[in-house]
């Protein structure tokens, strides 16, 4: 029984653990989650699918066994004491109980004992008479006997929930991969390349597989996730999905999602359609089809590819939908592009202080960008400007590593939310052959006080700038502080520092007025407006060259196409588990709110005395007072007197 309790003390901390952790989760997931080397010992232990691990399920077959040997053993002698009335009880016996009294009546003894078998009737116990060799008669009765049912029930009930585990179980995978019949698919390839060892049959028992289906589209298997890989779950059906309309709050939040879909089976002659919401599943043919998610379809989007390193302020259009690859050409090598996702809502709180009310700031796109090397970068961009500490930025994050965070490239908008302005200007600070109009500005701007400066110095001051401005070019703030490093000595580089930002920041503002000048626009005037574009341009031109890609792509329109994220399972367990657990209930509320009572009343004719005794199962503060009531019955029943 100790070992029994303990086994049990496991498996409830496993089902806490398989609760509180999400299971069957990608590895990848669980490394960023908890790092390497917890991430193994977790793995050891097979705490990302508990209810699945060899352990877990070895204990079910151990219970499964030692309580049906337990219950085998058991049952019958508790039958028997169901049964019996203990009627052969001994007056010696009944008078060593602790619960027992004796009375004294003046009636004859076949009204004695009519009275007994009245009351006893009365008060819902069963009895039993038996007439003893000396003359005298024995009621042997009983209540609550049905306790002991409570314990059968218990016991029963474990082993019916621990054989509707092992039937939702993997067992027959663990058998066929442990024969080497099965193996698991770790490559990512398309489901009909999937080869028959790492196929599921439709006569699988049990399973719980994913399957997205894109609007218009159909499948007949499904993608069981195990471990590091997967298996394809075959169904003996299609699913078709007609039409996922999803519904949204006013902040841009899923409020409510379904799917129209149709069920297509060769045993029928007409189609079956449905539709599934969220916790109400379409059950056919035992799989009950659940709606469980959503994403893209493959949606169509159209960019603005722009060159972020070259001089020329024009975009290139291309097009492209979500989940296919595409090369586009990026400085001097080609680039290849993967469209991973899509998503028309993002809610997102920007107010600085995080207290704000979470907004939808409209779409995004996701996509990776693999140079000739085949490094890849994942970037996420924002379709619309987001107001940011009161400006508004066209974002782009990025980064290397699926653990890693997104690091962030803010583009400001112009005061037509356009990103056009960013680009001529950044054209402009990019094109040298601009550089000696821009430095002209520059001199004639800072040495306008001065006309009777030198030559000399005239030149070197302009030499500076034109330096300043292809350090600035070949690497942003970063360069001009490496030139910095290299050119002054270490006590007067903070000054120089300053110094040196200053003239970067006028040529900037004399480069965004020509570029203003290039697209027809009236002159820039230094302002509230104009200094700090300026100054986040800067920036934005700086934090490029560690952008990781030489181009930038502007979400610039789409055709949405959603897909609905379906979950498919069939639990034949489920019926054992459910009813198991009804008779858990009905079993331990029998053994805690039933007492087992008995009552022994001995009838001596011979000296018009009743011997009374009483014993229960669980001497508790409830028994004594049943027997104090009892006792005082008894004695207005037999004693012909009121006892208060």
């Amino acid at each position: 029984m100790r070992f029994a309790v303990s086994v049990l003390v496991i498996l409830g901390i496993a089902s806490i653990i398989g609760t509180v952790l999400k299971q069957n989760e990608p590895y990848t997931n669980y490394i960023v989650q908890f790092g390497q080397f917890w991430f193994d010992f977790f793995k050891l232990l097979g705490m990302y699918d508990v209810y699945h691990t060899g352990w877990f399920l070895v204990i079910l077959v151990f219970l499964v066994l030692s309580t049906s040997l337990c219950i085998y053993r058991n049952t019958p002698l508790m039958l028997r004491e169901l049964r019996a009335y203990r009627e052969h009880a001994k007056e010696s016996s009944l008078r060593s109980f602790s619960h027992q009294h004796e009375y004294h009546t003046p009636y004859s003894t076949e009204e004695t004992t009519g009275r007994l078998g009245q009351f006893l009737n009365a008060h819902g116990w069963r009895y039993k008479v038996v007439e003893q060799e000396n003359g005298d008669s024995l009621f042997a009765a009983k209540a609550g006997s049905y306790q002991r049912l409570g314990y059968i029930l218990t016991h029963a009930a474990i082993v019916i929930i621990c054989i509707g585990g092992l039937m939702d179980g993997n067992l027959v995978f663990k058998a066929q991969e442990m024969l080497g019949y099965k193996k698991i698919e770790t490559r990512d390839v398309a489901e009909k390349a999937v080869p028959p060892e790492s196929r599921m049959s439709p006569a699988n028992l049990s399973f719980r597989a994913n399957m997205t289906l894109p609007e218009g589209a159909g499948a007949n298997a499904a993608f069981m996730r195990v471990r590091d890989g997967y298996l394809v779950q075959d169904l003996p059906f299609s699913i078709v999905l007609k039409q996922f309309r999803i519904q949204h709050y006013e902040t841009g939040q899923p409020k409510s999602f379904e799917s129209d879909i149709m069920i297509i089976d060769p045993e029928l002659d007409e189609p079956v359609t449905a539709t599934i919401k969220v916790n109400h599943p379409l059950i056919y043919k035992g799989v009950a089809i659940y709606q469980s998610d959503f994403g893209d379809g493959g949606s169509k989007l159209n960019f603005k590819v722009w060159n972020l390193r070259g001089e020329h302020a024009t975009s290139i259009p291309f097009e492209g939908t979500v989940f296919n690859h595409y090369t586009v050409s990026g400085g001097n090598s080609p680039l290849s592009v993967e469209l991973a996702d899509f998503r028309m809502f993002n809610i997102l709180n920007l107010s600085v202080d995080g207290k704000g009310k979470p907004r939808n700031v409209g779409p995004n796109v996701t996509f990776k960008v693999r140079d000739a090397e085949g490094q890849a970068r994942e970037y996420v961009n924002y379709m619309n400007p987001l107001l940011l500490d009161g400006r508004r930025y066209y974002l782009s994050g990025v980064r290397a590593m699926q653990q890693d965070t997104y690091r962030y490239l803010r583009i400001p908008a112009d005061e037509d939310d356009s990103i056009d302005g960013y680009m001529n200007f950044r054209a402009v600070m990019s094109d040298q052959s601009l550089y000696p109009e821009i430095v002209r500005r520059v001199s004639k701007l800072a040495l306008s006080g001065h006309g009777d400066m030198a030559a000399d110095t005239r030149e070197k001051f302009e030499a500076s700038v034109l330096q300043l401005l292809q350090a600035f070019n070949q690497g942003g703030f970063g360069r001009v502080a490496e030139m910095i490093d290299q050119a002054v000595p270490e006590a007067q580089r903070a000054g120089a520092a300053q110094a040196y930002l200053k003239v970067v920041t006028t040529a900037a503002f004399e480069a965004y007025a020509i570029s203003r000048e290039r697209a027809g626009l009236p002159p820039a005037q230094a302002g509230d407006e104009v200094q700090p574009f300026v100054e986040d341009s800067l920036h934005a031109m700086s934090d490029s060259f560690y952008y990781g890609a030489p181009l930038y792509m502007q979400l610039s329109g789409f055709e949405h196409r959603q897909s609905s994220g379906l979950q498919l399972t069939r639990s034949p367990g489920k019926t054992l588990v459910y009813s198991g657990s009804v008779l858990l209930v009905l079993g331990i509320f029998a053994m805690i709110y039933i007492r087992e009572r008995r009552i022994w009343l001995l009838v001596k004719p011979e000296s018009h005395r009743v011997l009374f005794a009483m014993s229960a199962n669980r001497r508790n503060r409830d028994f004594e007072v049943e027997f104090v009531k009892v006792r005082e019955k008894l004695a207005r029943l037999l004693e012909n007197q009121h006892v208060a």
